[in-house]
């Protein structure tokens, strides 16, 4: 009995060690996305996350963090949980500024019209009267205009033998794509460029009032150009999208003019970003790959699997945000009914058991189910466009400079959390 005591408590000694470092582990582990080693590269932090606490609380806001595929893909797809309540906080961030004499009533205003934090039934009826002008099909039709813009831009520094991937193809390709659609004159189109450069901070966490300031006014310049616009097109009907969203109806319902600004808005803000990053992520990811980027030169057929890995590889939005609006059991943990769940898209992508090897970035990989652009209600509405630019973008570019070399190896990442993308990427060929 002694001997069979002594082993039981020897058990109990490894047990309790085994736990006591799984704690200290636990301890150690802090999600912190504004650590300049996460913004480097988050996918270490998130490796360990799946691997050792996946359902995780954040310490400074005392939220949830989810990070494994089948935990973000639920959630996203959940009828239990809502959009975050951003407007709400801009809200009473408005009301403290007009305290002081100051406001952020446009961007107030907007934000309530934003798709992505609407919820039904408000969500659905706006999104059904938006989706048509986004599907596949009306993309299709829009390729010869993108393939024509890619060639006229990259016309533009072929001469030179070095161009920066970002400034040069990736941020003006979405701009100009987006203002055509819209029916915006291309004499504007550089004065919404730089509009939309202060519109994306919305999406992160960090903003100072002061930025808000510089947002609100942007969004009642942007409002002001959109109603001249508007009033031109009730008169004079174009085929644009603009003139689309005035005489869309949906069972007698009608945007009002209020939600046609925002959702204007709205797709310069997102769309810009979304496409940027996937072309510029996407390189940079084709860069440090020599044989994948060697097969897409080789089989520029495949562009349509390879953007679909990239977009999976290093995902453009990172990080998406729910609230939960019932108390929800999910891997050993209840998150309570009104706690923040902080969505990590990119980590998802990487899990391993959903993807085998996902470190390695793979131009044939298949069934490529990854969450780069959401799930659920929310799907983003322009993936099919934003796919559309990534692939005529990468595709021309490679094969018209297909001896492309990274200029610099240091590289920075810009300063958000939710989105993820480079300030340059400088590049060298040689000239045609």
């Amino acid at each position: 009995m002694e001997t069979i005591n002594n082993t039981n408590n020897m058990n109990k000694d490894i047990i309790n060690t085994d736990n006591t470092q799984k704690l200290r582990s636990a301890k150690a582990l802090k999600f912190n996305p504004f650590d300049k080693e996460f913004h480097a590269n988050p996918y270490p932090i998130y490796h360990r996350l799946r691997s050792e606490d996946p359902v995780h609380r954040y310490f400074l806001e005392d939220d949830w963090v989810l990070t494994r595929y089948a935990d973000v893909k639920a959630i996203l797809r959940s009828g239990r949980v809502r959009t975050h309540n951003q407007p709400e906080l801009l809200q009473l961030k408005n009301q403290y500024l007009q305290n002081q004499g100051k406001n952020l009533n446009a961007l107030d205003h907007a934000s309530n019209k934003f798709l992505f934090y609407m919820n039904p039934p408000d969500h659905t009826r706006l999104r059904g009267l938006v989706v048509k002008a986004f599907s596949p099909a009306v993309v299709e039709r829009m390729r010869p205009c993108i393939q024509q813009i890619v060639n006229d831009l990259l016309g533009q520094i072929q001469s030179k033998g070095t161009m920066d991937v970002i400034t040069d193809l990736a941020s003006p390709l979405p701009v100009t794509v987006i203002g055509k659609m819209l029916g915006i004159p291309n004499e504007a189109q550089d004065q919404l460029h730089q509009w939309s450069n202060v519109l994306f901070r919305i999406l992160d966490s960090l903003v100072s009032l002061e930025e808000y300031e510089v947002i609100n006014k942007v969004i009642e310049d942007f409002q002001e150009y959109l109603r001249n616009l508007v009033a031109e097109r009730e008169k004079d009907p174009q085929e644009d999208l603009i003139s689309t969203l005035i005489a869309a109806r949906e069972e007698n319902e009608r945007l009002s003019q209020e939600e046609l600004l925002a959702t204007c808005i709205l797709l310069f803000m997102t769309g810009e970003e979304t496409t940027v990053n996937t072309i510029g992520n996407g390189m940079l990811a084709l860069l440090n790959h020599p044989e994948q980027l060697k097969t897409l030169i080789q089989e520029p057929t495949i562009i349509q699997n390879a953007v679909e890995e990239i977009l999976r590889y290093d995902s453009p939005v990172q990080m998406t945000t729910r609230i939960a609006i019932d108390n929800i059991e999910i891997g050993n943990q209840t998150i309570q009914a009104g706690e923040k769940i902080i969505i990590c898209l990119g980590s998802a992508n990487r899990d391993p058991a959903q993807f085998p090897n996902p470190e390695q970035l793979n131009l044939n990989r298949t069934e490529n189910n990854h969450l780069a652009f959401g799930d659920g209600i929310h799907y983003c509405l322009g993936s099919a466009l934003a796919r559309a630019q990534a692939q005529i973008a990468i595709n021309t570019l490679l094969q018209q400079f297909p001896d492309l070399k990274l200029a610099s190896d240091k590289l920075e990442w810009r300063k958000n959390i939710v989105l993820r993308g480079l300030k340059t990427l400088p590049v060298t060929f040689t000239c045609r």
